[in-house]
């Protein structure tokens, strides 16, 4: 079977609880406005955004043989997200996270490392990753994947056709060699301010997505919070910015920007039009809970593009 999408890499299940603003000194029962559990995750959190934004998407990652498990799995097939490659780990907890979203939308977070840091690429993820699509690579940072099959894979990929992307897990201190093995087979690039900075040295955002450009993608996007996002492009550089909204969690926004970008180009979308999709998809999950959010529908996300504000133009 073929896919639009192969999601590879981390998948995790997100217990979020909004709003924790400190916690109570005695046992007793505070009253918050919400409590969501949903799969989350580099690899997991984009599948099921771009599973509800119509592709057929398959998630390619690994989930303990516990109650979690089965839970993320049922998740993820509700909107059409093919679990057939996600592995179950015999003896393992499902990788999971607490998140205790405050009233300012921070959120300090409580993490079990779990199945997905044992996850193995197998032969079926790389059959499939050479017939989809796109394949989008949410492996950076688990040490299980650095320094694996992951640059090979992408080769294939690519080679095949198919559209290659890229996100991090962590800029931990593998990630920036695991990237110079990645890149060359990578089409987009997507990691967040924070980790452009960190992993390029490079304080202004443009000399930033140049120097990934440099390493080999065939061009990088920065995601940069509210403050829209960068596209380092190979015939020039753009400068969007984000929706104003009222943000409630913005915990999956990073992994559903990738998703609604990828949906975008497979819809055909140019690079610039397939990145205000992905910052009207990233907006909407940003006002609700969870990694959906208050997402819909690609058709929902298009017409939200038209009328939700922007912020100052950039």
């Amino acid at each position: 079977m073929s896919f639009d999408l192969v999601c590879i890499g981390l998948t995790t299940l997100d217990v979020v609880v909004r709003p924790i603003d400190a916690l109570p000194e005695r046992e007793q029962t505070i009253l918050v406005d919400g409590i969501e559990i949903v799969p989350a995750g580099t690899a997991c959190g984009a599948a099921l955004v771009a599973g509800a934004l119509g592709l057929k998407t398959a998630i390619a990652g690994a989930v303990g043989d516990d109650r979690k498990g089965r839970f993320l799995r049922a998740v993820l097939e509700e909107v059409g997200v093919a679990t057939d490659l996600l592995e179950t780990v015999a003896g393992s907890a499902t990788s999971t996270t607490v998140l205790a979203v405050d009233s300012e939308g921070r959120r300090p977070a409580f993490h079990a490392l779990g199945a997905s840091f044992q996850y193995q690429i197998t032969p079926a993820v790389l059959a499939a990753a050479r017939q989809a699509r796109a394949v989008h690579w949410g492996g950076v940072g688990s040490r299980n994947l650095d320094r694996g099959p992951g640059a090979e894979l992408m080769a294939q990929a690519k080679s095949a056709g198919a559209l290659t992307t890229c996100d991090l897990i962590s800029p931990n201190k593998h990630a920036l060699d695991e990237l110079k093995r990645l890149l060359p087979h990578v089409d987009y690039f997507l990691p967040s301010a924070v980790e452009a900075r960190m992993l390029s040295g490079q304080e202004e955002l443009t000399a930033a997505a140049a120097f990934f450009r440099d390493l080999g993608a065939g061009a990088c996007v920065i995601k940069n919070g509210a403050a829209g996002s960068i596209l380092g492009l190979a015939d020039r550089t753009a400068t969007l910015p984000a929706h104003a909204i009222a943000p409630v969690d913005t915990t999956s926004c990073g992994d559903s920007y990738c998703a609604g970008f990828i949906a975008a180009l497979l819809r055909g979308f140019d690079a610039i039009e397939a990145a205000r999709f992905a910052t009207t998809t990233a907006a909407l999950v940003a006002q609700g809970l969870g990694t959906l959010g208050k997402l819909e529908s690609f058709e929902a996300t298009r017409a939200a593009m038209l009328t939700l504000p922007l912020q100052e133009a950039a």
